[in-house]
Protein backbone atom coordinates (compact mmCIF):
# COMPACT_ATOMS: atom_id res chain seq x y z
CA UNK A 1 0.00 0.00 0.00
CA UNK A 2 1.69 3.42 -1.51
CA UNK A 3 1.98 5.64 2.03
CA UNK A 4 1.75 2.33 4.31
CA UNK A 5 3.67 2.79 8.11
CA UNK A 6 6.64 0.44 7.47
CA UNK A 7 8.75 2.20 9.89
CA UNK A 8 8.65 3.14 13.89
CA UNK A 9 10.63 5.26 15.41
CA UNK A 10 10.40 5.29 19.39
CA UNK A 11 11.30 7.57 22.57
CA UNK A 12 12.47 5.42 25.14
CA UNK A 13 11.77 7.58 28.51
CA UNK A 14 8.00 7.82 29.12
CA UNK A 15 7.37 5.38 26.26
CA UNK A 16 9.30 2.15 26.71
CA UNK A 17 11.04 2.72 30.41
CA UNK A 18 10.47 5.23 32.68
CA UNK A 19 12.68 8.50 32.22
CA UNK A 20 16.10 7.88 33.57
CA UNK A 21 16.97 11.04 35.81
CA UNK A 22 14.02 13.35 35.52
CA UNK A 23 12.44 15.79 38.28
CA UNK A 24 10.89 13.06 40.65
CA UNK A 25 14.14 11.07 40.73
CA UNK A 26 15.78 13.76 41.60
CA UNK A 27 13.21 14.74 44.37
CA UNK A 28 13.32 11.02 45.48
CA UNK A 29 17.86 11.90 44.92
CA UNK A 30 17.77 14.70 47.37
CA UNK A 31 15.27 12.80 50.07
CA UNK A 32 17.66 9.93 49.99
CA UNK A 33 20.85 11.68 50.31
CA UNK A 34 19.68 14.73 52.27
CA UNK A 35 20.16 17.03 49.44
CA UNK A 36 18.12 20.55 49.20
CA UNK A 37 16.09 19.75 45.90
CA UNK A 38 16.00 23.50 44.85
CA UNK A 39 19.72 23.89 44.32
CA UNK A 40 20.87 20.69 43.02
CA UNK A 41 17.39 21.50 40.40
CA UNK A 42 18.54 24.34 39.47
CA UNK A 43 22.09 23.26 39.05
CA UNK A 44 20.93 20.14 37.06
CA UNK A 45 19.08 22.90 34.57
CA UNK A 46 22.16 24.88 33.77
CA UNK A 47 24.30 21.56 32.77
CA UNK A 48 22.28 18.56 32.12
CA UNK A 49 21.65 19.31 28.01
CA UNK A 50 25.45 19.60 27.64
CA UNK A 51 25.58 15.95 29.38
CA UNK A 52 23.08 14.56 27.36
CA UNK A 53 24.40 15.77 23.82
CA UNK A 54 27.73 13.97 24.60
CA UNK A 55 30.15 16.69 25.56
CA UNK A 56 30.10 16.00 29.57
CA UNK A 57 30.60 12.74 31.50
CA UNK A 58 28.38 11.70 33.87
CA UNK A 59 31.51 11.69 36.41
CA UNK A 60 31.95 15.68 35.36
CA UNK A 61 27.99 16.06 35.83
CA UNK A 62 27.80 15.08 39.16
CA UNK A 63 30.42 17.14 40.26
CA UNK A 64 28.77 20.54 39.00
CA UNK A 65 25.34 19.65 40.80
CA UNK A 66 26.34 17.23 43.72
CA UNK A 67 29.78 17.14 44.92
CA UNK A 68 30.83 20.30 43.82
CA UNK A 69 30.96 20.21 47.87
CA UNK A 70 32.25 17.00 50.72
CA UNK A 71 28.95 15.07 50.58
CA UNK A 72 28.61 11.69 53.33
CA UNK A 73 28.07 9.34 50.22
CA UNK A 74 30.27 8.01 47.35
CA UNK A 75 29.82 8.83 43.67
CA UNK A 76 28.89 5.13 43.89
CA UNK A 77 26.73 4.99 45.93
CA UNK A 78 24.82 7.91 44.53
CA UNK A 79 25.53 6.94 40.61
CA UNK A 80 23.81 3.42 41.99
CA UNK A 81 21.06 5.50 42.96
CA UNK A 82 20.67 7.11 39.57
CA UNK A 83 20.59 3.86 37.46
CA UNK A 84 18.08 2.20 39.59
CA UNK A 85 15.62 4.72 39.16
CA UNK A 86 15.24 2.83 35.32
CA UNK A 87 12.31 0.60 35.12
CA UNK A 88 9.99 -0.65 32.29
CA UNK A 89 7.07 0.32 31.69
CA UNK A 90 4.18 -2.69 31.76
CA UNK A 91 3.35 -4.03 28.19
CA UNK A 92 4.60 -1.47 26.20
CA UNK A 93 8.45 -3.08 25.06
CA UNK A 94 6.10 -6.63 24.82
CA UNK A 95 3.56 -4.42 22.15
CA UNK A 96 6.30 -2.81 20.16
CA UNK A 97 7.90 -6.43 19.73
CA UNK A 98 4.57 -8.12 18.77
CA UNK A 99 4.36 -5.28 15.75
CA UNK A 100 7.77 -5.10 14.70
CA UNK A 101 7.36 -9.28 14.43
CA UNK A 102 3.52 -8.99 12.63
CA UNK A 103 3.73 -6.50 10.52
CA UNK A 104 8.03 -6.68 9.43
CA UNK A 105 8.85 -2.92 11.06
CA UNK A 106 11.83 -1.51 11.26
CA UNK A 107 12.08 -0.18 14.63
CA UNK A 108 14.65 2.87 15.80
CA UNK A 109 14.89 4.36 19.16
CA UNK A 110 15.70 8.19 19.05
CA UNK A 111 16.42 9.70 22.50
CA UNK A 112 17.96 11.99 24.47
CA UNK A 113 20.00 10.05 26.89
CA UNK A 114 23.23 10.59 28.66
CA UNK A 115 25.97 8.48 27.88
CA UNK A 116 26.39 6.44 30.73
CA UNK A 117 22.41 6.01 30.99
CA UNK A 118 22.11 5.27 27.90
CA UNK A 119 24.48 2.26 28.46
CA UNK A 120 22.61 0.69 31.79
CA UNK A 121 19.47 1.38 30.20
CA UNK A 122 20.69 -0.31 26.68
CA UNK A 123 22.55 -3.14 28.73
CA UNK A 124 19.71 -4.04 31.24
CA UNK A 125 16.67 -3.81 29.71
CA UNK A 126 15.97 -5.41 26.03
CA UNK A 127 16.04 -2.45 24.26
CA UNK A 128 18.68 -4.23 21.67
CA UNK A 129 15.63 -6.74 20.41
CA UNK A 130 13.58 -3.59 19.95
CA UNK A 131 15.45 -1.26 17.87
CA UNK A 132 17.14 -2.14 15.15
CA UNK A 133 19.13 1.30 15.47
CA UNK A 134 19.87 4.08 17.79
CA UNK A 135 19.86 7.70 17.81
CA UNK A 136 21.02 8.63 21.07
CA UNK A 137 21.59 12.69 21.25
CA UNK A 138 24.54 11.58 23.45
CA UNK A 139 26.49 9.86 20.03
CA UNK A 140 24.72 12.26 17.58
CA UNK A 141 25.56 15.77 19.44
CA UNK A 142 22.06 16.54 18.77
CA UNK A 143 18.94 17.24 21.21
CA UNK A 144 15.35 16.90 20.55
CA UNK A 145 13.60 18.95 19.66
CA UNK A 146 16.42 19.66 16.99
CA UNK A 147 14.57 18.73 13.78
CA UNK A 148 18.19 17.79 12.87
CA UNK A 149 17.72 14.50 15.16
CA UNK A 150 14.77 13.18 13.16
CA UNK A 151 16.19 14.11 9.83
CA UNK A 152 19.23 12.50 10.53
CA UNK A 153 17.44 9.11 11.79
CA UNK A 154 15.27 9.05 8.41
CA UNK A 155 18.98 9.29 6.41
CA UNK A 156 19.89 5.98 8.42
CA UNK A 157 16.56 4.35 7.80
CA UNK A 158 16.40 5.41 4.09
CA UNK A 159 12.88 5.89 4.63
CA UNK A 160 10.29 8.44 3.22
CA UNK A 161 8.89 10.93 6.47
CA UNK A 162 5.19 9.10 5.70
CA UNK A 163 5.96 5.83 6.51
CA UNK A 164 6.92 6.82 9.80
CA UNK A 165 5.25 6.41 13.12
CA UNK A 166 6.94 8.67 15.55
CA UNK A 167 5.99 7.69 19.63
CA UNK A 168 6.51 10.26 22.50
CA UNK A 169 5.34 11.16 25.66
CA UNK A 170 6.23 15.14 25.32
CA UNK A 171 4.01 16.50 22.49
CA UNK A 172 5.88 18.28 21.73
CA UNK A 173 8.50 16.12 20.09
CA UNK A 174 6.11 14.70 18.44
CA UNK A 175 4.59 17.77 17.29
CA UNK A 176 8.08 18.58 15.49
CA UNK A 177 8.45 14.95 14.05
CA UNK A 178 5.12 15.73 12.23
CA UNK A 179 6.29 19.17 10.81
CA UNK A 180 9.17 16.62 8.62
CA UNK A 181 5.49 14.56 7.41
CA UNK A 182 6.43 11.93 10.21
CA UNK A 183 2.94 10.67 11.53
CA UNK A 184 3.82 12.28 15.62
CA UNK A 185 2.03 10.20 17.63
CA UNK A 186 2.10 11.70 21.67
CA UNK A 187 2.18 8.43 23.48
CA UNK A 188 0.31 8.82 27.04
CA UNK A 189 -0.90 5.03 27.37
CA UNK A 190 -0.35 1.57 25.82
CA UNK A 191 -4.42 1.81 25.06
CA UNK A 192 -4.52 5.10 23.00
CA UNK A 193 -1.45 4.49 21.19
CA UNK A 194 -2.61 1.24 20.10
CA UNK A 195 -5.74 3.01 18.70
CA UNK A 196 -3.53 5.92 17.27
CA UNK A 197 -1.16 2.91 15.47
CA UNK A 198 -4.48 1.15 13.96
CA UNK A 199 -5.28 4.00 12.62
CA UNK A 200 -2.47 3.78 10.11
CA UNK A 201 -2.86 0.02 9.80
CA UNK A 202 -0.58 -1.26 12.49
CA UNK A 203 -2.68 -3.66 14.60
CA UNK A 204 -1.85 -6.91 16.69
CA UNK A 205 -5.02 -8.64 14.16
CA UNK A 206 -3.46 -11.00 11.81
CA UNK A 207 -3.57 -9.99 8.36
Amino acid sequence: MAGAVNTLFLDVGGVLLTNGWDRQARQRAAETFGLDPAEMNDRHRMTFDTYETGKLSLDDYLTRVVFFEKRAFTREAFTAFMFAQSEQLPNMIEYVLALKKLHNLRVAIISNEGHELTEHRVRTFPLSKVADFFIFSCYVHLRKPDVDIFRLALNVAQVEPSSVAYLDDRAMFAEVAASLGIHGIHHESVDTTRRKLADLGLTLDER
